[in-house]
């Protein structure tokens, strides 16, 4: 943020929006400077320290997902420092390092909120969706939502975990994997290196089928048992399956590679139309196919605990803030080693 006596228009943050949805090559995303918002009851304004490129933010930024509201800047993996602190916020003060995710707001009184699944709240909202998020050099994050982070990790290495490493947690949770079982990974960028890590660490046997031979070479390092393309079948029958490509071919191809009672989990917020499924050879034997959507908070806190405890490794390819268009484009193009993470110029 530009120096100045105060917040407001005494100061002015430099940001990219999502000014004309389209293909990454028209430019979707456009160079914004604003004033520095003031926190409302609640919030927190956070001086940004790093924010994670989501597939989510390509999906918004090329227009497969509709925009809630015009010029939204994208960005929902945002690592920061408390600036100031709005009425009512007692779990964080000025200084501390916090995270804001994906999900940003809830009703808090549905039927689903109240039984703990509040990820299906109707009411729901989302950063860099509903509100503008972390693209920036500033940004407001609801206290109830965000994250405490630790000071001894670097703010890259912590950004993917917001939404990269909390919904890949989801989708393994979602995937019903018996424990010792044999789980097949479809897609390997920032959400799956993370989620194949806990399932290894809780005893899995991991299988990695991905187009990317870099992608494929980092599955081994992480200690998968085997690395193939995405559209081959793995060494043995999968207990369960985790699709992280958006590409709904894939979804035979994984039902296909698993065992009897077997589940795939599909864990993007958006994919490719699914072609016709064959009843015998795709979801006989009790197989199942189950879809994501988004997160709860009690998510977000034990997939936190889980990465500190398992010490789990964070791949990260940076970009100044200044390169976002680039990073957005490289993510299009599959050139990102595990996860795009904005940083802030020099």
């Amino acid at each position: 943020m530009a120096s100045g006596s105060g917040r407001g228009t005494a100061e002015v943050l430099s940001g990219w929006a999502v000014e004309r949805p389209g293909p990454v090559a028209s430019g979707p995303l456009a160079a914004v400077r604003r004033d520095v918002p003031e926190p409302g009851p609640g919030e927190l304004l956070l001086r940004v320290e790093a924010c994670g490129v989501c597939r989510t933010d390509l999906h918004l930024a090329e227009g497969d997902l509709a925009p809630h509201r015009p010029s939204t800047v994208p960005g929902h993996e945002i690592v920061g420092r408390v600036v100031a602190a709005g009425a009512g916020v007692t779990r964080f003060g000025v200084g501390d390092r916090a995270g804001g995710a994906w999900l940003r707001g809830t009703c808090g009184v549905c039927a689903y909120c109240r039984t703990g699944r509040e990820n299906l709240c109707p009411a729901s909202r989302y950063t860099g969706w509903d509100a503008d998020g972390g693209f920036a050099e500033a940004a407001l994050v609801p206290a109830a939502y965000a994250y405490p982070l630790p000071d001894d990790r670097s703010a890259a290495q912590l950004a993917p975990l917001l939404c990269a490493g909390i919904i890949g947690y989801r989708a393994l949770r979602r995937s019903a994997l018996p424990s010792g079982g044999r789980l097949g990974i479809y897609g390997f960028g920032a959400s799956a290196h993370l989620a194949a890590q806990v399932a290894l660490a809780e005893g899995a046997i991991v299988h990695v089928l991905t187009r990317s031979a870099r992608a494929r070479e980092l599955a081994l390092d992480l200690g998968a048992s085997s690395a193939g393309d995405a559209y081959g079948r793995p060494p043995e029958p999968l207990d369960s399956a985790i699709l992280f490509a958006p590409v709904g071919d894939l979804v035979p191809v994984a039902l296909e590679a698993l065992d009897r009672s077997g589940t795939l989990a599909v864990a993007g917020i958006h994919l490719t139309d699914v072609p016709a499924l064959n009843y015998q050879r795709h979801l006989f034997h009790e197989r199942n196919l189950r879809s994501v959507t988004s997160n709860t908070r009690r998510d977000g806190r034990e997939f936190l605990e889980t990465a500190a405890r398992i010490g789990i490794r964070v791949t990260v390819s940076p970009y100044p803030l200044s390169r976002a268009p680039e990073a957005l484009a490289d993510l299009a193009a599959d050139r990102v080693q595990g996860a795009a993470v904005l940083v802030p110029d020099d």
